[in-house]
């Protein structure tokens, strides 16, 4: 009997190891903290937002196993934050983590920017006026900057490798990466395809880097992050001091929900305009009608059909902004998945949609 009481315990330990963790913790409460970031915190009520069907839908994005990737759900309304949550840890609400693609559509704010400061004179430039590495390359000097923004360099480009081999961006890190990206090939002729790559928004990256002389990064700090009132954020950069353009910043939902906000109120953050309202409305303008089942602008993705604008991120990182409602939902999940285990657009659009349908 006594070696039976001493082999309880250990039973009991050896079980609760082998006890598959919860892929979500318990849902608590949607109210939102205030942290002096900027944003004004609110009510549902107060904003006309179905407080009882949005407290459900917080519950079941807590609960629901099919989406265990998942990280945060952040809702804004009227330019107010007015439900937040974390699923998987609380430090997510101010420790930056990878945003990955979300990066372009920054850079395509930036864009906007360089034009009205004269940095760049018209995105129907070819970048040989602002790269003279292109001297080397006479079959990329007639690329534009449009070509760019719209993924139609023709630049045989791949994310995941060229040919089967490990030869893109993100695993080479290449010692000059303006380079290495002009002396790939042309899959076609610029202007003609889109296909979706790191490359294109990484040589904008490269023209903004020349034209303003110092890192895209700290001019974006000058000239974006301090305006929006954005701490919580950092941008990696190649060994070659460049900063990345395809992906590399890391923030939080919150900050992340501020490029949304700034394009909702068409260049402006709290009165104050940051970019202009007429860049706005060109980078938000459809220019590839069917690509990858959505829309593509300058950078930035749009589900016409349900009229939202959206930034996305690998792995399942979601700004998206309805204008009709006044409304941004806030996403973000596990950021290394791969393929079918992807948090994907079809299943945040889900969850995007039930929050629309309960808002004035």
């Amino acid at each position: 009997m006594k070696t039976a009481y001493l082999l309880l315990p250990l039973i009991l330990i050896l079980s609760s190891c082998l006890k598959e963790d919860e892929p979500k913790k318990p849902f608590v409460s949607f109210a939102p903290a205030a942290l002096n970031d900027g944003w004004n915190i609110s009510t549902p009520v107060y904003e006309g937002i179905d407080s009882q069907e949005l407290l459900k839908i917080y519950q079941d994005f807590h609960t629901d196993k099919q989406t265990w990737q998942v990280r945060s759900l952040l809702v804004f309304k009227n330019g107010k934050l007015i439900a937040e949550s974390y699923t998987k840890d609380d430090s997510d609400q101010t420790t930056p983590r990878a945003m990955w693609s979300c990066t372009k559509q920054v850079i395509g704010i930036l864009t906007g920017i360089a034009l009205e400061k004269r940095l760049i004179h018209s995105v129907n430039d070819s970048i040989g006026l602002y790269l003279p590495e292109t001297q080397n390359f006479p079959d990329k000097k007639n690329i534009t900057i449009e070509d760019l923004l719209t993924m139609r360099s023709g630049i045989d480009y791949e994310n995941g490798g060229l040919s089967g081999q490990s030869t893109d961006i993100l695993r080479q890190l290449p010692d000059d990466i303006t380079r290495f990206i002009l002396e790939r090939p042309l899959k076609t002729k610029p202007g003609e395809t889109a296909f979706y790559k790191d490359c294109d928004p990484q040589l904008v990256s490269c023209i903004i880097q020349k034209a303003s002389g110092v890192k895209t990064s700290d001019w974006a700090r000058e000239v974006l992050f301090d305006p929006l009132g954005i701490k919580n954020i950092e941008w990696l950069e190649y060994k070659d001091g460049t900063t990345l353009g395809g992906f590399g910043i890391l923030s939080t939902p919150r900050e992340m929900a501020k490029f949304g906000q700034l394009v909702l109120d068409s260049g402006s953050w709290k009165g104050n305009e940051i970019v202009n309202k007429e860049w706005i409305q060109e980078m938000t303008t459809t220019r590839v009608v069917d690509f990858y089942s959505s829309q593509f602008c300058y950078l930035w993705w749009k589900d016409e059909r349900r009229n939202i604008i959206y930034m996305h991120g690998q792995g399942g990182q979601f700004v998206s902004i309805m204008p009709e409602k006044n409304l941004i939902v806030m996403m973000t999940a596990e950021v290394n998945t791969q393929d079918d285990f992807q948090f994907t657009k079809e299943n945040a659009f889900k969850w995007v949609d039930r929050i629309i349908a309960i808002s004035n």
